[in-house]
């Protein structure tokens, strides 16, 4: 194959050479290279490379900086040094598109809510986020109505998306969705424990579709009022008034609505959803699908203290418990009946319908899901909730919530509580918590499982329930069991397990802060309307873990794409290699294609 070898990784290069001899095809050319070619970081040149040097270090030829001098091997006593990693790594900073010159947005009522988005404009974001909107709008059409709902807008340039518009929502209740944004699935990027300034997100939502996420229900984050909703049936009403002014502010009418969150979204989202479908108003409330991360969808029985033992012994690595602790929750999960209950429910098609458990973490002995998260803290202090593979030491987040509870570094604040930042996005001068208490304390409604995700099913084209396998705050196999009690399109539950692969396509990463991953990554189920997918390598928030997955699921949502087991490439990426080429056509490992042109 032939590559061109930047000039100014031909350091990298050269420490290459310290690990043992180039081939001789490329030595020869790189001593016949004028050495203006090699040490200008402007120069290109073009290097012929032989099958030979296909594995030798992509890492340099990728342009990834490295060191001679950086930690190695020989420093925990080992004579020879780790082989590089055969995949390429990226350059350091992702691709940005140049913004365009007309704006995608052009109502009248829109001009108010223009956020400057050029590079430096808000605090600690050193580029251009392209056209953006926010601010607040009413809940309702009366002259009076003074309870408003917080919203940033950023209307995209993928042609495939110009009839459509999709909404993200935390949860809580009472989370804010610029955590989504911020950390998630926005184009700015500040992951916790990351660097000192945002950065851009390649995988965000909004390459793929037009994209709004909204602080809600009333109380939450910006949003302005006070929160009287004690049902969600009263904040689906509320989000809808806003909806509907949204629409209209923005020129959006008639337009496919898709509707995605996570955790106590797992409400949210479905009573939208069905507030939508009984509107039958196609210009403001033509809902098409709904997608919900690990979700709140039924009682923390089912969700929680039923699963929590077998979950244990699945990562019991992750939980590093003693045998004495072990037996003991072993034996109680016997005696309270969760094992029994398990083996008889869990099961592909439903054996009937889940009958009210006998025990409940009132009953003495009974919580195990609290006593597992209070022992673990023992072995691990800096133990996640939303993700066990979370060891100390505790990061710093700019929202002062980087694991199982706040932690603000001294000296530091949290980010949208700065006042040039909330100037910056058209947020009121306030101050602003991630999550905010006094939101739907009481919440009258009944599970969203028992009645509405059902109706919705039926009603839209595409439901996807997903949920992260090391996600201990919700656990997948209650959400699989719940799954199990509900009926749809005249069945219930699945008729047989989740087995088949959900396929990430391999694709050259575009940056070293927006690395993730390629391949398998975890099993997918489909029947009559509804799709599951257990996530690997994931926590409570998948879309901030796994952004090439979540990105390739709402491919599936909007559909782009035909199911999750497709290998076709992702449909905004540079088209390259959507499966491992390498011959080892069953590994789920990260791997690039072997012939490919380096830049």
């Amino acid at each position: 194959m032939q590559g061109k070898l930047r000039g100014d990784v031909a350091a990298t290069l050269f420490a290459s050479l310290l690990e043992g001899p180039l081939p001789v095809s490329v030595s020869s050319e790189l001593s016949t290279a004028p050495a203006e070619a090699l040490l200008n970081p402007k120069s290109d040149f073009v290097l012929s490379v032989s099958p030979n040097m296909q594995l030798l270090s992509l890492v340099a030829l990728g342009g990834l900086a490295a060191s001679a001098a950086a930690r190695s091997a020989r420093s925990v006593g080992m004579k020879t040094e780790l082989s590089r990693p055969s995949f390429a790594r990226p350059r350091q900073a992702a691709p940005l598109r140049r913004r365009q010159v007309e704006p995608i947005i052009t109502t009248e009522a829109s001009k108010k809510f223009v956020v400057n988005g050029t590079a430096g404009a808000i605090p600690d974001v050193n580029f251009d986020i392209g056209e953006s909107y926010a601010g607040l709008l009413p809940i309702s059409d009366k002259s009076n109505e003074t309870s408003q709902l917080y919203f940033w807008f950023f209307p995209t340039e993928n042609k495939d998306a110009d009839d459509e518009i999709t909404i993200w929502l935390n949860g809580g209740p009472g989370c804010s969705s610029l955590e989504g944004f911020l950390q998630e699935n926005g184009p700015i990027s500040w992951q916790y424990g990351s660097g000192p300034k945002a950065v851009y997100n390649p995988w965000n939502w909004a390459n793929l579709t037009n994209m709004v996420w909204v602080e809600q229900p009333v109380g939450t984050g910006f949003s302005q009022g006070n929160a009287t909703a004690t049902s969600q049936e009263e904040t689906a009403e509320e989000f809808l008034g806003f909806f509907k002014n949204f629409i209209n502010t923005f020129g959006l009418n008639n337009r496919k609505v898709y509707i995605t969150g996570e955790s106590y979204a797992g409400r949210y989202v479905p009573f939208i959803a069905d507030a939508m479908l009984s509107k039958n108003d196609t210009e403001f409330y033509d809902v098409k699908g709904v997608m919900f991360y690990d979700p709140s969808v039924a009682e923390d029985t089912i969700l929680r203290d039923i699963p929590a033992v077998p979950f244990v012994d699945k990562w019991s690595g992750l939980f590093n418990f003693n045998e004495t602790f072990l037996k003991d929750i072993h034996e109680r999960a016997d005696k309270c009946g969760y094992t029994n209950y398990t083996e008889t429910y869990l099961t592909f098609p439903p054996s009937g319908k889940l009958p009210e458990p006998t025990n409940n973490a009132t009953v003495e002995g009974c919580g195990l899901w609290k006593d597992i998260y209070d022992a673990v803290f023992y072995p691990n202090p800096c133990f996640d909730v939303y993700d066990i593979s979370t060891t100390c030491p505790l990061l710093w987040d700019v929202l002062g919530f980087p694991g199982s509870f706040d932690y603000v570094v001294a000296g530091t604040e949290i980010y949208f509580n700065r006042t040039a930042v909330q100037k910056a996005i058209n947020a009121p001068i306030q101050p602003w918590a991630e999550c905010q208490n006094g939101v739907l304390d009481t919440d009258t409604s009944g599970q969203s499982s028992w009645e509405v995700i059902p109706r919705i099913i039926d009603g839209l084209d595409r439901t996807i329930i997903a949920h992260g396998e090391l996600d201990y705050i919700l656990l997948y196999n209650g959400t699989l069991m719940t799954i199990q009690n509900m009926t749809w399109g005249g069945l219930q539950g699945f008729q047989s397990p989740p087995t088949e692969n959900f396929y990430v396509p391999y694709h050259a990463d575009l940056s070293m802060t927006s690395l993730s991953a390629k391949g398998i990554m975890g099993k997918v189920h489909t029947e009559r309307k509804l799709t599951f997918v257990q996530q690997a390598l994931s926590g409570h928030m998948v879309p901030q873990y796994q952004p090439s997955s979540a990105y390739r699921q709402l491919e599936f949502l909007l559909g782009r794409i035909e199911s999750l087991e497709s290998t076709v490439p992702f449909t905004t990426l540079p088209q390259g290699n959507s499966t491992n080429s390498t011959g080892y056509a069953k590994r789920d490992l990260a791997a690039m294609k072997p012939a490919v042109e380096l830049y």
